[in-house]
């Protein structure tokens, strides 16, 4: 479990969802014989019947093909945008630096799928979702049949049935309100995505004037 200060708690369901959605290259984390094991992969979520499930490969070679057991919980982790905060920013002193961030940590049992058909229409999704913003998007019904096959004999599927979901937005809540405005407007003057990202998020739950 992550450390969750009230305050930077998030629960809303449609936020995590969004938060997944958006950052989908996520860190899934397993426990095998030789401990800990973790794969950068990404992930597509869908919702069936009211549940969360998230859905993935890896290669079949990867020692945590071997790990992938239903009866174990798996931990999937979703980095959002991150951020140093300067305490010059501050209207009020004294003050340390920090970071702020946004994370989902998604809990379940990471279930093992083989089933060619089913990882056929995995990597279809995958590339579909992501060649979607391509001017030319690629489409994989061009490739010989031969050649996917033996693409696919080389990976395993993954379908995390997620039973917890603990959101952590660390976003300057505990500051005053005098100060969020001014790390905003920091935030926003430099160049870099991560700091307009961290931006975006804390306007986003700033009151309306």
């Amino acid at each position: 479990m992550v450390y969750l200060p009230p305050h930077f708690t998030e629960t809303r369901e449609d936020v995590l969802f969004a938060h997944i959605e958006r950052h989908d290259f996520g860190l899934l984390v397993t426990q095998g014989a030789a401990g800990l094991i973790a794969s950068q992969i990404p992930f597509l979520a869908e919702q069936r019947n009211g549940k969360l499930y998230l859905q993935a490969h890896i290669a079949r070679v990867n020692p945590q093909a071997a790990d992938l057991d239903d009866s174990e919980e798996a931990l999937a982790i979703f980095s959002g945008p991150h951020a140093y905060i300067s305490p010059s920013w501050y209207e009020t002193a004294p003050a340390v630096p920090t970071w702020n961030y946004a994370s989902v940590h998604a809990y379940g049992a990471a279930h093992r799928i083989d089933d060619p058909h089913w990882l056929r229409d995995l990597v279809r999704r995958l590339s579909e979702r992501h060649e979607a913003r391509e001017p030319q998007p690629w489409d994989m019904q061009g490739l010989p049949e031969p050649y996917v096959q033996s693409m696919l004999r080389g990976i395993v599927g993954i379908e995390i049935a997620v039973s917890r979901l603990e959101g952590k937005f660390k976003l300057s809540q505990n500051r005053p309100a005098g100060d969020r405005p001014r790390i905003i407007a920091a935030l926003e003057q430099r160049d870099d995505p991560e700091s307009h990202g961290v931006a975006r998020l804390m306007r986003e739950r700033e009151p309306a004037s």
